[in-house]
């Protein structure tokens, strides 16, 4: 049972989506059921990457959404595409490739599957708060050496 803190829209709320961002965080996820949640690719110029990005997402209705400096999430409601350092391998751009999941289980399911598989871990299952309070995910490494997520976005 979920306690509603709230109504929005005839909407009830729970407590984990009673903040601005938490809520519209939520209703993202609510409509938003494809396959890839985001991605992220590395930049020898992070800088001048940002400036051609600015300039051909804007007539798509694309905008910084978040900017840490050195690393830039774009989208038009949440961040989807993000740009950072290429900092890692000669001649090797390591990308990160985020797979949307249905539930914390299925998180759970997809790292089980790539442990048994052999992947090397680099984060467990956890909530991941500085992104959202119901920010849920796991990354490991493919055999190329890619990072992947498998994130779920729904309150517990």
């Amino acid at each position: 049972m979920r306690l509603s803190v709230f109504t929005v829209d005839d909407q009830p709320q729970t407590p984990e989506t009673h903040t601005p961002r938490g809520l519209h965080l939520f209703r993202r996820m609510q409509h938003n059921r494809s396959m890839i949640d985001h991605l992220s690719i590395q930049c020898s110029d992070v800088d001048a990457s940002a400036q051609f990005y600015d300039a051909v997402l804007a007539p798509l209705g694309g905008h910084r959404i978040m900017d840490f400096g050195e690393v830039i999430g774009y989208g038009t409601e949440a961040p989807t595409f993000w740009l950072g350092v290429h900092a890692t391998g000669e001649g090797f751009r390591e990308s990160h490739i985020a797979f949307q999941s249905p539930s914390r289980d299925a998180v759970n399911a997809f790292f089980d599957a790539a442990v048994a598989g052999g992947a090397e871990i680099l984060h467990e299952p956890r909530v991941w708060p500085e992104y959202h309070e119901s920010y849920y995910g796991v990354f490991v490494r493919d055999p190329d050496g890619n990072n992947v997520e498998a994130v779920c976005h729904v309150p517990s």
